[in-house]
C-alpha cells in the first residue's frame, strides 16, 4: 500500500504525517498523535465510541479514512476543555450523572457537541436523533439526554 502525506489540524495544532492510504483516522489519532480519549471499540462504525468532529461534523473515526481528513480541522474529546476549563457539555455530563463506566463518554460528548454547535437549543427528539449512533450500556440514556439539554441552556 502506498504512503501518502496527510495534513490536518487536531485540536488546533497542525500535523503533517506520512501514512498508508488505507489507515483510519482513529489509528492516526491514537497511535501517531497519542490522543487516547477517542476510544476503539467495534471497528465497524456501529457504537460511536470513536466519534470525533471533522470540520464540525461528527464521524466514526474507526471507519473514516484518515486521508479523508486531509486539510481538515479535527476535534477530539481532548480539545473540548479550554485553558483547563471544562466545556459546559463536559460539566453537564458530570452534574447530571451521565458518566458511568466512561467508555462511551467521549463519543457521546463529541456527537452532542456537533449537535449543540449546529443547534444551540435542541429539543429531546433532536438530541435523541443526534445520539442514535452512540451506544451506552450503563446509563439508559436519560442522564445523557438531561446533560445535553442542560448544556444547551434549556431545562425542558
Amino acid at each position: 500500500m502506498s504512503e501518502q502525506r496527510l495534513h490536518l489540524r487536531v485540536n488546533g495544532q497542525a500535523y503533517e504525517l506520512t501514512i498508508p492510504a488505507d489507515r483510519f483516522l482513529l489509528d492516526v489519532l491514537r497511535d501517531d498523535l497519542e490522543l487516547l480519549g477517542t476510544k476503539e471499540a467495534c471497528d465497524e462504525g456501529e457504537c460511536g465510541a470513536c466519534t470525533v468532529l471533522v470540520d464540525g461534523r461528527a464521524v466514526d473515526s474507526c471507519i473514516f479514512l484518515a486521508l479523508q481528513a486531509d486539510g481538515a480541522d479535527v476535534r477530539t474529546v481532548e480539545g473540548l476543555a479550554v485553558a483547563g476549563q471544562l466545556d459546559p457539555l463536559q460539566r453537564a455530563f458530570i452534574d447530571e450523572g451521565a458518566v458511568q463506566c466512561g467508555y462511551c463518554t467521549a463519543g457521546m460528548l463529541m456527537s452532542a457537541k456537533a449537535l449543540l454547535d449546529e443547534n444551540p437549543d435542541p429539543d429531546e427528539s433532536q438530541i435523541r436523533a443526534a445520539l442514535e449512533g452512540n451506544l451506552c450500556r450503563c446509563t439508559g440514556y436519560d442522564a445523557i439526554i438531561r446533560a445535553v439539554k442542560a448544556a444547551s441552556g434549556g431545562r425542558s
